[in-house]
């Protein structure tokens, strides 16, 4: 019963153009173009040497295209997810704009069954699509998640959220139309459905980086509840732009919204772990003094009433998640790794006790240091 009301849900999610608007064509040297498939719509794109049109298997036997676009000045890259209605040919003006605009290299792609890719549009497939495209920006790239942005757009935000919540050390995220989820679209219900798809509401809080919120205020499609929702649900929320009378497609028009984008990416590209322990420390109103007093004689700190604390000290710096049995430590060596009760890390650690499942009022968190 609940495959079936699963199909169902995607039916009224999923509407990829058709015909789709451009065509992949092969060169004998094996390169991609993009051809238009309407004259009323060109894609001019065979000749900017700055565009990448790749192909790219995804592990459900699917193809997906994608387009990367390169900015030589670019320091971070955006990896974009679109709307439920659109393809890359549709989107391909906005993407140049954005990449100048806020000098990123810039990552979108087609879900199967969209556009020119193979396959059929589905949840579990988009959660395959933008692992694939991740995994290829890695490869062929070299992009790391500390440089990468996730932006998703309406039902984007599903996969957007579900790729941010497995990558600790991602730069930031961007929700743009977000949904909370597939079946709140449709209607206001507070309970959880196991045949609800894109169920941004359990995932929102398990992103561990700054989050943007973009809202229109009479968005008629996907109401402005959802966004302030997942804005309020975020660990670390960013300010939000909600648009006045911005509706759910027309966001890119007005001036406030490359303006806004600018300032996150200008702030992420500055983001040092400094900083974003700051900004932790100023979440939990914690001291200075309690969190990373002492680091250099390897003593502990107690963490003051919070149910689960993302604590950042060391040298420079090194995240933990509390509760965490495999605990990443990001110091100046990436491939830090300390072990939740083991006290003699390779690095600057904090380390959380194996039985503890979250930090309570009291717990004692130990931070050790290279001797």
């Amino acid at each position: 019963m609940g495959c079936m009301f699963s199909q169902l849900a995607a039916k009224f999610a999923f509407f990829p153009p058709s015909p789709p608007t451009y065509q992949i064509k092969k060169h004998d040297n094996g390169k991609l173009t993009v051809v238009s498939s309407s004259s009323s719509m060109p894609i001019p794109v065979a000749d900017d040497p700055s565009l990448d049109v790749l192909l790219i298997d995804t592990k459900r036997g699917n193809k997906i295209v994608a387009f990367y676009l390169k900015n030589p000045y670019a320091r971070l890259t955006v990896l974009y997810s679109h709307g439920n209605a659109a393809d890359l040919g549709q989107l391909y003006d906005l993407f140049v704009q954005l990449k100048v605009n806020l000098r990123v290299n810039l990552m979108g792609y087609d879900y199967s069954g969209y556009g020119a890719s193979t396959g059929k549009p589905s949840e579990s497939n988009t959660y395959a699509d933008i692992e694939a495209v991740y995994q290829c920006l890695q490869t062929e790239y070299g992009i790391s998640q500390e440089d990468l942005i996730l932006y998703g757009q309406s039902v984007g935000s599903g996969p957007t959220l579900h790729l941010a919540a497995k990558l600790p050390r991602l730069r930031g995220v961007v929700l743009h139309s977000g949904i909370l989820s597939g079946l709140r679209v449709l209607c206001h219900v507070k309970c959880k459905f196991c045949f609800d798809i894109y169920q941004n509401i359990n995932k929102i809080q398990r992103v561990k980086c700054p989050v943007l919120v973009i809202h229109g205020t009479e968005d008629d499609v996907v109401n402005w509840l959802h966004g302030n929702g997942l804005w309020k649900m975020a660990r670390e929320p960013y300010e939000p732009l909600w648009i006045k009378g911005g509706g759910h497609c027309n966001l890119e028009l007005y001036p406030d919204y490359i303006r806004h984008l600018c300032k996150f990416i200008y702030e992420m590209e500055n983001m040092t772990t400094e900083i974003r322990l700051k900004r932790i420390r100023q979440s939990l109103r914690l001291p200075t003094s309690l969190v990373a007093a002492n680091v250099a004689g390897g003593q502990s700190a107690r963490v003051a009433g919070t149910p689960a604390v993302e604590a950042v000290a060391g040298n420079p710096a090194v995240e933990a998640v509390a509760g965490n049995p495999a605990v990443e430590a990001v110091a100046g060596n990436p491939a830090v790794e300390a072990v939740a009760g083991n006290r003699n890390a390779r690095n600057a650690c904090f380390v959380v006790p194996a039985a503890a499942s979250s930090v309570q009022s009291g717990d004692v968190v130990w931070i050790h240091t290279r001797s």
